[in-house]
């Protein structure tokens, strides 16, 4: 047997009842490494280029294919990202597979090259550029298992001939259907996994469920995956829904509008941006982070380049609230800190404050202000619907936890 593990490192509608489904969702658990990162500075390149190129992105009409686009001098590694081990081909062959909720594409053959005596090429070719690293390669098609009652026959992926600076086996695209079109030439898209369970039965709807808690050093379980469905159990309230922004290039992502304030303070006015497991941090638009540095008292650490406050101004923090169609979330103080525990691991001090709000490199108005993060995931519990393109969020039992 084997199951599904993650490595952690670190103006719409709203509806308040829960996601229905007749067949059971599948849960999985969410782990993490120890370490949970080596380099800090890697993670800031691997995450300053992602950032940068949901602004390259956007350029492209129509958005996308592309091949030997350069990345950034940096490798993508297990230590950075989320995985989940699946099973490929026959013989059955396991491949840690990094979760991406921003690409559709779940490929593989890596640094864990692809072999099976049942795959099939399609010919068609397939490429995609994360900022951080790229592969490219063709559609193969194979049997692809989940879980050990769990199979998808014929599934479609990519199998890598070139992976350039990414050291993994390869990559879980969770992203909106649509998003494949980045992949693939003449606009095509292909179903996603969850797409696949849908189509046979497994799971009633193309939904995620993603339930995160904050990190504790040397623990291993910080969450689960969900598909097919909320689990209502790691939810502390309803769940309230909003639509898919219309604002490109937010909309080709798990894109939603929202504005953000701190006190009396607009920090940011309601604009487009995207939910990313894929990323560490919030990152909000130049004159948004700047209004927050000011209003938090906030000034940039020199060494690890994040916002660093003192003590008294830590005791001072308010919450930081986001606003979402009808509903107000908060970040409370400790969730807009860097854990104390891992101030070692970005060359801080013991008694050192650092937020974790970073800064894009354009200003308010690009389609794409925002990215929520890690850290805001790890306080709601959250769930991708492809159905009705639509991304919900409930409160968690970590929500106002002064935990860190």
């Amino acid at each position: 047997m084997f199951s599904l593990f993650l490595l952690a490192l670190l103006a719409s509608s709203t509806i308040e009842s829960p996601v229905e489904v007749r067949n059971s969702p599948i849960t999985f658990p969410i782990t993490r490494t120890t370490p949970a990162f080596s380099n800090f500075t890697h993670l800031l390149r691997h995450e300053e280029a992602r950032v940068a190129a949901f602004t390259e992105y956007s350029k492209r009409s129509p958005p996308g294919f592309y091949i030997g686009l350069s990345s950034a001098e940096l490798s993508l590694t297990h230590e950075w990202g989320y995985t989940v081990q699946v099973g490929i081909g026959a013989p059955l062959k396991i491949y840690n597979l990094i979760i991406d909720t921003a690409s559709a594409i779940t490929w593989c053959g890596g640094s864990n090259l692809y072999v099976s005596d049942t795959g099939v090429n399609t010919g068609v070719p397939v490429a995609y550029n994360y900022g951080y690293g790229s592969f490219a390669g063709t559609l193969w098609e194979d049997k692809l298992i989940i879980d050990e009652k769990i199979t998808i026959p014929n599934m479609q992926f990519g199998v890598a001939s070139s992976a350039r600076d990414i050291i993994v086996d390869g990559v879980l695209g969770l992203g909106p259907t649509s998003s494949s079109q980045a992949a693939l030439p003449q606009e095509q898209t292909i179903p996603t996994i969850t797409d696949r369970l849908v189509q046979q039965e497994t799971i009633d709807v193309p939904v995620v469920g993603i339930y995160f808690h904050p990190i504790y050093p040397n623990k291993v379980t910080f969450g689960e995956l969900t598909f097919g469905g909320a689990h209502r159990a790691m939810c502390s309230s309803s769940i309230r829904w909003t639509d898919i922004t219309a604002t490109a290039p937010s909309s080709r992502y798990w894109g939603i509008d929202q504005r953000i304030s701190y006190k009396n303070t607009e920090i940011l006015s309601q604009t487009a941006g995207i939910i990313d497991a894929g990323c560490t941090f919030l990152y909000l638009s130049a004159d948004a982070y700047e209004r927050y540095r000011d209003a938090t008292g906030g000034t940039v650490n020199p060494t690890n380049g994040l916002l660093q406050i003192s003590l008294d101004q830590y005791n001072a923090l308010g919450t930081l609230d986001f606003h979402i169609s009808t509903m107000t979330y908060s970040l409370v103080r400790n969730a807009q800190i860097w854990p104390r525990s891992l101030n070692d691991k970005v060359n801080g001090g013991v008694n050192d404050i650092f937020l974790v709000v970073k800064s894009f490199a354009t200003s308010t108005g690009s389609g794409c202000d925002f990215i929520n993060g890690y850290v805001f995931l790890q306080r709601f519990y959250v769930v991708l619907d492809g159905h009705e393109r639509r991304v919900g969020f409930a409160t968690t039992r970590w929500t106002y936890a002064q935990n860190n």
